[in-house]
């Protein structure tokens, strides 16, 4: 079925559209322009919609807004906002009714007239998908970005050719209970993660089973020689394994030995490049570009995948230099909104960084943190919802030593990044790795981060 049919289906029916953000809000335009009978849910008001609210409305879209806006869900099709799982009690009843739940990023998967490369994980998802893309666009071939990383590709699909190819990173809300079935998956690592959301986190790995438990035998699917859950996705996978391993060689895969990262099929190994002729750093940046390669295949070469290797300036709010003050370098890492991500950020900086943490509490232990802070910060300045518990546990850890790591909390955001650069001399790095997501205070990561560059750009 094309989308044009897709859409006429959908012409009798009556449809909620829970939450109206990014992806949800091209696909009402694309619901009102087929004549459907389309229903906005959201939480918020009707001004807080702002102008896209007004049009959708004087288009004919109905309302249903505030904080009851889940109470009467009488739809024949809903589309749930990625961050509403459809375990929430309101949907459940509504499915029990007959109610068919999808989502815009399911529609398109079901729809696509082209192969997809899905890639999830608890980190690197959103750089090895964009790596993934830029060397395809390399390679010569036409490629449509998009899933969680924020451009909603429903609403393209009239212009996407079966030879193109999609690449789409997906995040456990998309995946769950989501039916699709990707040419080729990629799971980046999993570790506890959004557990403010998901009920356990059996339940969070389940759902990044979902990105290859519909693939065929001709599917492929991508994993990391060194998580726990490799052995046990493997075993489960329908279609071709293939590995990324820092930690030595793979027989079917990609890896790094020496230094040189290699890929290995048939029998034969070929080398692809130098890690250290990657332009992004860090060791966790590395694994991505493996993930990247492993999940290309034939589908580029090897001059494609170096050539992007070595210019590709990385993606904002990771890692990202925003400048150098009186000898002090900022690096911008707001996407590291995971205690695992914040400490592949201190591994990855050539020296101990100042390190600003903090942010909404997604229920995910900190102790590890505490260790890998005292072991490679310089100080610790703390800001945020979670700020107290992370703090509480740097200064539990076996390696604290009050003396050589200093740890403030404060209130106020810019108040943390003034002191910060207070805290720093010339040579030293301050980082924003908050280990936790932007919830309690910023409307998501790039606003964070945004404002973190803001404010460093404002320091004399």
């Amino acid at each position: 079925m094309d989308v044009s049919a897709y859409l006429g289906s959908l012409k009798d029916k009556r449809i909620g559209v829970v939450g109206f953000g990014v992806s949800n809000q091209p696909l009402v335009g694309a619901l009102l322009d087929a004549g459907c009978d389309v229903t906005v849910c959201d939480r918020r008001e009707r001004a807080a919609l702002g102008a896209a609210g007004e049009r959708a409305a004087a288009r004919g879209a109905k309302m249903q807004l505030g904080d009851g806006y889940l109470d009467r869900l009488d739809f024949d099709v809903i589309f749930r906002t990625p961050g509403l799982l459809p375990t929430a009690p309101e949907l459940v009843q509504a499915a029990r009714r007959g109610a068919v739940l999808t989502s815009e990023m399911e529609a398109f998967c079901a729809l696509s007239p082209c192969r997809i490369l899905a890639i999830t994980g608890s980190d690197g998802k959103t750089t090895t998908s964009t790596v993934t893309a830029e060397v395809l666009k390399a390679a010569g071939h036409t490629v449509h970005l998009g899933g969680n990383i924020g451009t909603p590709l429903f609403t393209r699909l009239p212009e996407i050719r079966p030879d193109d190819l999609a690449v789409l990173e997906l995040s456990s809300f998309q995946l769950h209970s989501m039916r699709c079935r990707p040419a080729v998956a990629v799971i980046t690592n999993v570790s506890p993660n959004h557990l403010d959301v998901h009920p356990d986190f059996a339940d969070y790995v389940a759902a990044k089973q979902n990105i290859y438990r519909n693939q065929g035998p001709e599917g492929v699917l991508v994993l990391n020689a060194g998580d726990a859950h490799t052995p046990q996705f493997a075993a489960e996978a329908p279609g071709e394994v293939r590995l990324f391993s820092s930690a030595g060689a793979v027989e079917n895969g990609v890896y790094l030995q020496d230094g040189v990262i290699y890929r290995a099929r048939g029998g034969e190994t070929a080398p692809i490049m130098n890690a250290a002729d990657i332009r992004i750093p860090g060791a966790h940046n590395v694994e991505n570009y493996m993930a990247a390669f492993a999940a290309l295949g034939d589908l580029a070469s090897r001059e494609a995948c170096v050539s992007v290797a070595k210019a590709f300036p990385g993606v904002p709010h990771r890692m990202e230099l925003i400048r150098e003050l009186n000898g002090v370098r900022f690096y911008n890492d707001s996407i590291a909104s995971s205690p695992t991500r914040a400490i592949a950020g201190l591994h990855a900086l050539p020296k101990p960084p100042i390190i600003l943490l903090g942010g909404h509490d997604k229920h995910i232990p900190f102790d590890e943190l505490g260790d890998k802070v005292c072991l490679h910060a310089k100080a610790a300045v703390l800001c945020g919802e979670t700020a107290e518990p992370i703090a509480a546990a740097i200064r539990a850890s076996k390696h604290y030593d009050p003396k050589a790591l200093p740890v403030v909390v404060l209130d106020d955001f810019r108040a943390a990044v003034e002191t910060a650069y207070r805290l720093a001399r010339p040579g030293d790095i301050v980082t924003l790795s908050p280990a936790c997501s932007s919830f309690d205070r910023f409307k998501n990561f790039e606003e964070r981060g945004n404002t973190f560059r803001a404010i460093v750009e404002s320091l004399e």
